[in-house]
């Protein structure tokens, strides 16, 4: 018994019927792939450096993240928070996970400190110029950075990160093809 085509005396698809039926199938189980599982992402601007360079395009992965949390150098792609000023603009950001949870971020003399301790950031471009007083994360907060510190658009400018803003984490660069094995982050590179 044919079950696609239950009904005997009807008329064999056109080849074009076939065709278009087809794409739309494969249309939609992409959209719902890109919706729920991975979707690819370039970067706009140099807020990443020199870990992500303007226009590497990378693969994000959706699902990780509702069976385990964001863990300290994950980078992630998040819609930004109301205080940013981006929110419900379409707009998405990336930047590195920095403090956790419960964890205290503070920025001075140069460099990110946690829970009173400097945090040791091999990928950063350069030492922030700035200072920062001491941030509290709550329970469901992320602080989330640029790799270059001076010059992003970052938690130490609107605060903790909503965990629930997560879009997904960066688990591969796949353009340009000179830079696919670099990896993302240092645990990658210790590996």
């Amino acid at each position: 018994m044919n079950f696609f085509n239950r009904n005997r005396n009807a008329k064999p698809k056109s080849k074009t019927r076939e065709t278009i039926e087809t794409f739309a199938v494969a249309i939609a189980l992409a959209l719902v792939f890109r919706a729920t599982v991975a979707e690819a992402r370039y970067i706009p601007s140099d807020s990443m450096l020199p870990t992500l360079d303007i226009g590497d395009h990378l693969i994000i992965d959706k699902v990780t993240y509702h069976f385990e949390k964001p863990r300290r150098d994950d980078i992630v792609v998040f819609n930004p928070p109301r205080a940013s000023g981006y929110a419900g603009k379409g707009e998405a950001f990336i930047k590195r996970v920095i403090g956790l949870p419960g964890e205290t971020v503070a920025v001075h003399d140069g460099k990110v400190w946690i829970n009173g301790k400097a945090l040791v950031e091999p990928y950063e471009l350069q030492p922030p110029a700035y200072t920062m007083p001491p941030i509290t994360l709550g329970p469901n907060q992320l602080f989330v950075m640029g790799d270059n510190r001076n010059d992003s658009d970052d938690s130490h400018i609107w605060g903790p990160l909503p965990m629930k803003n997560i879009i997904g984490r960066a688990i591969v660069r796949y353009w340009p093809p000179d830079r696919v094995l670099v990896p993302l982050t240092p645990t990658e590179a210790v590996r």
